[in-house]
């Protein structure tokens, strides 16, 4: 990848950083967003008075919005540029985002969550654009700690989400507080996101082949964000219906998942250079599924809690080790790489959630996180046997 152009070597330090901080920020308010709308998830289910399968028929809307406008978002981002689109883009999901809590009944509630779903994906391929450009300045890998700031989003927006509940303040302000924070960043960082260079933008906009390696990076992937998203979206549920937690502590479970996800995230780099991507991987399929095992076979609020923060500390070096691995992919350049890998893994991210839903439906919802514990033992698999995990 190409090194962007920011002015005099004096000034070269100063903004790579200003960049970074801008990148880190718009990854933040994304994170925090979506996490918002998920710590809402059981009390605007309760509102609509929506069963299991509705609401997992509800949450499909959101994968349906990625996929119809996948081509769409990227050409736009290859055309105009991922930092034009990414301000826009996130204004308009904050729009959204107090748009769901005007949803009476499932149908408005599932046009919104298509939207969302639409409006997200465009978000989602600006911002990690933005952080391959981020990540070309500095030489090295600093993907994960963009990651971790999302993580750290998703905890803040937990305890908002708890606070907001234990203060009886309803949806619409919510939303309007997290509205008001995207409209400040985007105000104050617009200006400093990085502009690609012309070869970037060819090298993206033309045609790709997926081979064999981006194909299994992505399988990995997307095991791993299907079982973010359905800690994510039902994670409030569970401790709610099956745990049978008071509403003051529903909660609980989704924030100590986004603690260790987060703490996993920022002392991922560490891990892996001390035992290599391959184990680090493999350790984290056994956390997954370990973690995902034990709030079943244990549904009270301390082991379920526990299970919880396993699986955080599992998903936490996933997607980012997947996205290193394939940004140094020898026949592809980095930046289309990293834009399959991260297509396929984040239809895991909106396809687990509807899922669950599904299966909790047709059993019940602690049937479902035993199926889901499955995707830790076939991340394992994956990763224990395929050539490309193996350290060079």
């Amino acid at each position: 990848m190409s090194t962007i152009v920011l002015g005099s070597t004096d000034n070269l330090s100063a903004s790579k950083r200003r960049i970074r901080i801008a990148v880190s920020l718009f990854y933040f308010c994304q994170g925090i967003a979506f996490a918002s709308w998920a710590s809402r998830i059981p009390i605007i289910k309760a509102q609509l008075q929506l069963t299991e399968a509705q609401l997992g028929t509800i949450l499909l809307m959101l994968p349906i919005g990625q996929l119809v406008t996948m081509a769409l978002s990227g050409r736009l981002v290859s055309r105009y540029g991922s930092h034009r689109i990414l301000p826009i883009t996130a204004i308009v999901y904050g729009m959204i985002l107090c748009g769901i809590a005007f949803a009476t009944d499932a149908w408005q509630l599932g046009a919104c969550l298509f939207l969302f779903g639409v409006i997200g994906n465009m978000c989602n391929i600006s911002v990690n654009t933005q952080g391959v450009l981020a990540e070309s300045l500095y030489n090295k890998p600093i993907m994960a700690s963009f990651h971790g700031v999302w993580s750290l989003a998703g905890f803040a927006g937990a305890l908002l989400g708890l606070l907001t509940l234990n203060i009886s303040l309803s949806t619409l302000p919510h939303f309007i507080i997290i509205f008001f924070l995207i409209v400040v960043n985007v105000l104050v960082n617009r200006r400093h996101l990085a502009p690609p260079n012309e070869q970037n933008i060819e090298r993206t906009s033309s045609s790709f082949k997926p081979d064999k390696i981006l194909i299994s990076l992505g399988i990995v992937g997307f095991c791993s964000m299907a079982t973010e998203g359905a800690m994510f979206d039902w994670s409030g549920v569970y401790f709610q219906d099956i745990v049978l937690a008071p509403e003051s502590l529903i909660m609980l479970g989704y924030a100590s998942f986004m603690i260790m996800m987060a703490t996993g995230r920022f002392i991922g780099d560490k891990i892996i250079q001390k035992i290599g991507r391959q184990r680090t991987l493999q350790f984290s399929g056994v956390l997954m599924s370990l973690g995902m095992m034990l709030s079943v076979a244990f549904p009270s609020i301390f082991c379920s809690t526990i299970g919880f923060m396993l699986v955080g500390l599992g998903v936490s070096c996933n997607v980012p080790t997947v996205y290193s691995i394939a940004g140094k992919h020898t026949k592809i350049p980095s930046g289309v790489a990293l834009a399959m890998v991260s297509s396929i893994s984040y239809l895991g991210f909106l396809m687990g959630p509807p899922l669950i839903g599904y299966i909790a439906e047709l059993f019940s919802l602690r049937y479902s996180y035993a199926v889901f514990s499955l995707f830790g033992l076939l991340l394992l698999a994956m990763t224990s046997y395929l050539k490309v995990f193996r350290e060079n």
